[in-house]
């Protein structure tokens, strides 16, 4: 686990018990959930941060954990990845309330909540924006990043591609793209800390349901929206040297039946 991310999770279990201290020990469950809600949807560039020491959190997947409508339906990788945190850290509490005797605990070891606390539970808003990040801005500042080196290695191979045979620049273009694709969590974490705006990617029409269900991990979405980014940044490539036509808005047009659809799957 992430040392910030263990740090963190500390710091939480320490004011759980002082707020349940507050409080004359009551709603156990109640002051966890709402704890939780509080402190654990991460600002993008600290959230980068954790993921960069571990990057196994970009396997996380939606599931049923989201509780938020707003969220729900097509949640953003930031907020997909703090929700299995958040679940995480509330599993964490409440072992803590069970063994302070705060919550019983059944003869199978199952901690058991009042139902009348469930019944108070309910959405949180979520507040977190991903549209903005300060580490994001310095590393622009910078020039040459990680994610750049990448797609101009793939444009390179894309033009060198050309200059040997133009007959299926649109097929050239959807295998490269897939080559360079960036898959393993290892290898896309370098780019979130770079950049943690790619946090707030989201699904959209992008990764084919069948495959995961329509619940992708985390770190996939982020790969199918750089490998659609590569992809139209080798077709305008294809389009200036005339082996690609474009309509008359001046979109690229693609063959009628193109071998794969430039979907992740």
């Amino acid at each position: 686990m992430s040392g910030l991310l263990t740090t963190l999770l500390e710091e939480i279990r320490l004011e759980y018990i002082e707020r349940m201290r507050a409080t004359d020990f009551i709603e156990p469950y109640l002051t966890a959930e709402r704890l939780c809600h509080e402190r654990l949807f991460l600002e993008g560039d600290l959230l980068a941060e954790i993921i960069e020491q571990d990057s196994s959190l970009l396997a996380a997947r939606a599931g049923d954990l989201i509780m938020n409508q707003q969220e729900n339906e097509n949640p953003s990788v930031g907020v997909i990845i703090c929700s299995n945190i958040l679940a995480a850290a509330l599993e964490g509490l409440l072992a803590v309330a069970a063994e302070r005797d705060w919550l019983d605990v059944d003869d199978q070891g199952r901690i058991l909540v009042d139902e009348e606390e469930l019944q108070q539970s309910s959405q949180y808003p979520i507040h977190v924006d991903y549209s903005t990040s300060e580490t994001a801005k310095r590393n622009i500042m910078r020039g040459k990043s990680e994610l750049s080196t990448i797609f101009a290695a793939a444009e390179a191979e894309f033009l060198d591609a050309l200059e040997q045979h133009t007959r299926n620049a649109y097929q050239t273009a959807l295998d490269i793209s897939s080559n360079h694709s960036v898959f393993a969590p290892d290898d896309i974490a370098p780019l979130v800390a770079e950049n943690p705006l790619l946090l707030g990617m989201r699904k959209d029409d992008l990764i084919d349901d069948d495959m995961f269900e329509g619940d992708p991990p985390a770190g996939l979405i982020i790969s199918a929206h750089l490998t659609r980014m590569l992809l139209q940044q080798m077709l305008e490539l294809g389009a200036e040297h005339g082996v690609l036509d474009l309509d008359s808005s001046g979109h690229i047009i693609p063959p009628e039946e193109p071998e794969d659809p430039p979907i992740i799957h």
